[in-house]
C-alpha cells in the first residue's frame, strides 16, 4: 500500500490554492464586500466550510451544473448537500412554482395539493398520516417532542457523531470512556446534554439494549444509514434488532430518511421494509423550496390525536405560520409525481455505481489503501482501508488536509463536491460522461500526491 507523502501533499495544496485566487477574482470580490454586511462575509456560517479561501459566488444553475460569477461552470456533485438533489430547477418543478408564486403562496390554510402530497407520502413510505414543516430539523424537533408527550419520557437516544439538523438534543457524543458530552462547537446548549440524551454506538446493539433498558428514553432517533459522519452502513439484523428492543421497552423510532432518500422513492425504509413509529423527511422534496414532512404509523397517529387540542394548537411548539404553506406543497407535488420518480432512480443509481467503480479502479492501480463505498444514487471515498462500523471510527479516519486538498483540486477543475464529505450524489441530470471526467480528475488530483 501507498502512504501518501505529507510534504507533497502541502506543496500540492499551496499549488491549488493559488490556482482558486488567481481563476476566481470576481467571487473574492464579493466575498471582500459581502464583509460589510454578512457576518464573516456569508450569510450562514458554515457556507465558510469550502475548501479555497472564500466561497464561490453562484449566479445560475440548471440540472447537474451550476455556474460562478467569474463565468466558471462546474459539474455539481454535491447538490446542496441533498436539497437540490433533483437537480436545479427542474422543468416539471418550475412550472407549478411559477403557477403557484402567481396565485399567493401562503395562506395558513390548506390547498388541495396538501391532499395530494399525504396520500403519496403514504403509498411511498407505508405510514398513513403526516403533517408538514419548512426543514428535516422542524420535523424532526416536533417528532422527539411528541414521543416525549406521548411517553411520558424525558430522555431522547442518538447514536454518536449522527446529525439530525438543529435539534439542540441531538449535538451529543461520546468521550472516550463512554460518558455523554456535547459535540465540539455546539453554540449556547440550553441544558446538560446528558440530562437529555442518551448515545451509544451506531451497530452496537448491546449497547443499545442496555441504554434503553431503564425505560427512560422516549425514542430512538436514527438514520436508517448514517450519512453525516459519512455512509456508514448497518449490520446484517441491526434494524431488526432496533426494532425489537425499541418495542420491547416502550420507546418510539423515528427514522430520519433526509439523506437517505437516496436510496430510492421510499427511501431505505421502503427498500428495506422498516417499520418506524415516526418518519421525517426534508430538504429534496421541493426541488429546493423549503418543505419537510414527517409521517405516523397507524397506531401513533390515533395517540396523536388523542393528546392533540385545537385550543392550545398554536403554542404547542409544533408548527409555524409558514408550515404547510400552498408554494411549498405546489413544490412537494411536482417534485413527488415529476421528479423523484422511480425513472429517476432508475438512472442514477447505476451511474452512483459506476462512480464507485471508477474511483475504485484508482485506489487499487494506486494502491492506496482506501476505500469507497453506496447507497443509492451517493457515493463515497474514504482514507481509511476499511469501512467503518460506527460514527466513532468514521469520525477518527477523517483526514483534514488531505480532505481539502482533494476537494480543492476537484473544484479548479470545475467539479463540486459536498464539502464536509468526500460524497457525491447523482442527479437525474447527470450522465455516464460526468462521472468519468471525475474518475479522471479524481485520478490526476491522487496521481500528484504518489509520483
Amino acid at each position: 500500500m501507498i502512504t501518501i507523502d505529507r510534504s507533497r501533499l502541502h506543496t500540492a495544496f499551496e499549488a491549488e490554492r493559488q490556482r482558486f485566487i488567481e481563476t476566481h477574482p470576481r467571487s473574492r470580490d464579493l466575498f471582500e464586500k459581502a464583509k460589510g454586511s454578512l457576518l464573516g462575509g456569508v450569510p450562514m456560517n458554515w457556507m465558510m466550510r469550502w475548501a479555497g479561501d472564500f466561497p464561490i459566488f453562484v449566479t445560475e444553475g440548471k440540472g447537474a451544473r451550476f455556474t460562478d460569477a467569474d463565468g466558471i461552470e462546474y459539474l455539481d456533485l454535491c447538490l446542496g448537500d441533498t436539497g437540490a438533489m433533483t437537480g436545479h430547477a427542474p422543468d416539471a418543478s418550475i412550472e407549478a412554482i411559477v403557477d403557484r408564486v402567481q396565485r399567493g403562496v401562503t395562506f395558513m390554510l390548506p390547498t388541495e395539493d396538501a391532499i395530494w402530497v399525504g396520500e403519496e407520502l403514504a403509498r411511498r413510505f407505508g405510514l398513513p398520516a403526516w403533517q408538514l414543516a419548512m426543514t428535516a430539523t422542524d420535523a424532526n424537533r416536533f417528532a422527539i417532542r411528541l414521543a416525549r408527550q406521548i411517553t411520558g419520557r424525558r430522555k431522547i437516544l442518538v447514536f454518536n457523531w449522527c446529525y439530525h439538523g438543529t435539534v439542540d438534543e441531538t449535538f451529543a457524543t461520546l468521550t472516550p470512556e463512554g460518558s455523554v458530552r456535547e459535540r465540539e462547537g455546539n453554540i449556547g446548549a440550553p441544558v446538560d446534554l446528558s440530562l437529555t440524551t442518551k448515545v451509544v454506538e451506531w451497530n452496537d446493539l448491546a449497547a443499545l439494549e442496555a441504554a434503553l433498558a431503564h425505560r427512560d428514553v422516549a425514542c430512538v432517533l436514527a438514520e436508517p444509514v448514517m450519512t453525516n459522519i459519512g455512509i456508514v452502513h448497518p449490520q446484517p439484523g441491526f434494524h431488526d434488532a432496533l426494532r425489537v428492543i425499541s418495542r420491547k421497552t416502550g420507546t418510539l423510532l423515528i427514522i430520519d430518511e433526509t439523506h437517505t432518500i437516496c436510496t430510492g422513492p421510499g427511501g431505505y425504509t421502503k427498500a428495506y421494509s422498516l417499520h418506524p413509529d415516526i418518519l421525517t423527511l426534508g430538504k429534496p422534496v421541493g426541488s429546493g423550496i423549503p418543505g419537510a414532512a414527517y409521517g405516523f404509523s397507524a397506531e401513533l397517529s390515533e395517540q396523536v390525536r388523542e393528546i392533540s387540542s385545537s385550543e392550545t394548537a398554536d403554542v404547542g411548539g409544533i408548527g409555524g405560520t409558514l408550515a404547510g404553506n400552498a408554494l411549498t406543497l405546489a413544490a412537494m407535488r411536482a417534485t413527488l409525481e415529476d421528479v423523484l420518480t422511480q425513472a429517476a432512480y432508475d438512472h442514477t443509481i447505476p451511474l452512483a455505481e459506476r462512480f464507485t467503480e471508477g474511483v475504485g479502479g484508482v485506489i487499487d492501480e494506486l494502491r492506496l489503501p482506501w476505500h469507497v463505498t453506496r447507497l443509492g444514487c451517493r457515493a463515497e471515498y474514504w482514507f481509511c482501508e476499511n469501512a467503518p462500523r460506527n460514527g466513532g471510527e468514521a469520525a477518527a479516519a477523517i483526514d483534514v488536509e488531505l480532505d481539502r486538498y482533494m476537494h480543492l483540486a476537484a473544484l479548479n477543475r470545475g467539479i463540486l463536491m459536498t464539502p464536509f464529505h468526500n460524497m457525491a450524489l447523482i442527479s437525474p441530470q447527470t450522465t455516464e460522461a460526468d462521472i468519468d471526467r471525475h474518475t479522471d480528475v479524481f485520478r490526476e488530483s491522487v496521481g500528484a500526491l504518489v509520483g
